[in-house]
């Protein structure tokens, strides 16, 4: 098991490159659930959810996510890859419109891929670009009345950013979403467990009701420390994934034991709050100190409370492949 150190050669090095950031992976209680589990149930679930993959353990853990999350229903699907790049095409058609953020990770780029519809990417995080691109489509929908009503508008964000470390705008975007009538989804693949005072995610720092969003999507794979992914929303809008979220209906479901893991960390979340305190103290002081100390040529992006840092050169020269070969350089050093 990797744990928080790591040796190097010589060197016994401080492990920053893992995602088991509440420590969950390691914890006791988890792994003996998972163990009891692992004895009524056997390894594997024996077929996708619709076709005897469903154990109440399953059924279990949507009930306890929705509960977490303040939504109507939760679906969980086998693998936090699948999650996204399987609910977006889910809903989104190849007459559809969808506005998404330039930044997204790769999971959301092959649902929209899949998805067929036409992507609009804005400027990341950048509010005037994506209204401008908005009231381009409102423009064309004046136009052309008759397909605008066949056209569904969409908008996909991250809460946290997996490839910049930075936090979206959700109060802007809502704005935006309520403002020209689009069907938003959030992807808090990275923010679900570590942001919030209680690690509900952006709509908890933002003091926002999640049902101000259609569909919120996040991973069991990261904060968890547990396998697979979820989204909750509405009951009409989760239903519709049970029947046309490809991940779900044609993937063998979760083992139970990972499902039983993932309840009893959503336990201990909900239990030992300060666990998030911790983790936002943690955050905030690497990034301090990292921007203090890094030298000159370096620098540190991403929120001040956000679990992804990236350090980047400060001065880049254009050359993908020569920046690259620099970076290394130095951490190699």
């Amino acid at each position: 098991m990797v744990g928080k150190y790591i040796q190097i050669g010589e060197r016994n090095c401080l492990n920053l490159g893992t995602n088991n950031y509440l420590g969950m992976i390691e914890n006791p209680e988890i792994e003996k659930s998972a163990l009891e589990c692992l004895s009524h149930y056997g390894v594997g679930s024996c077929g996708p959810r619709g076709f005897y993959g469903t154990t109440e353990v399953h059924l279990d853990l949507e009930d306890k996510l929705a509960e977490y999350m303040k939504c109507e229903e939760a679906v969980v699907y086998s693998y936090g890859f699948s999650t996204i790049a399987s609910a977006i095409p889910a809903y989104a058609k190849r007459s559809d419109v969808i506005f998404v953020d330039e930044m997204v990770n790769f999971a959301i780029q092959k649902g929209l891929d899949a998805s067929r519809s036409q992507i609009n990417y804005f400027k990341h995080n950048d509010m005037e670009d994506l209204e401008r691109l908005l009231m381009e489509q409102a423009d064309l929908d004046r136009k052309n009345p008759k397909k605008a009503k066949r056209t569904r508008r969409f908008l996909v964000a991250e809460g946290i950013y997996m490839n910049t470390g930075l936090m979206a705008p959700l109060p802007k975007l809502l704005e935006l979403r309520e403002k020209y009538k689009l069907r938003f989804f959030l992807d808090e693949a990275i923010s679900f467990g570590t942001i919030g005072k209680t690690g509900h995610g952006l709509t908890e720092h933002f003091n926002i009701d999640p049902s101000e969003i259609d569909m919120i999507s996040g991973s069991l794979e990261n904060s968890i420390g547990s396998i697979g992914g979820f989204c909750v929303g509405s009951h009409f809008i989760i239903e519709h994934q049970r029947l046309s979220g490809l991940g779900y209906c044609f993937s063998a479901s979760a083992p139970p034991l990972l499902m039983a893991a993932a309840i009893t960390a959503l336990d201990i979340m909900q239990r030992d709050p300060s666990i998030f305190q911790t983790l936002r103290d943690n955050s905030t002081f690497i990034h301090s100190q990292l921007s203090s100390q890094l030298p000159s040529d370096l620098r540190v992006h991403g929120h001040p409370e956000s679990v992804i840092k990236h350090i980047r050169l400060a001065n880049p020269s254009g050359d993908k492949v020569a920046d690259e070969q620099l970076l290394n350089e130095i951490v190699d050093k």
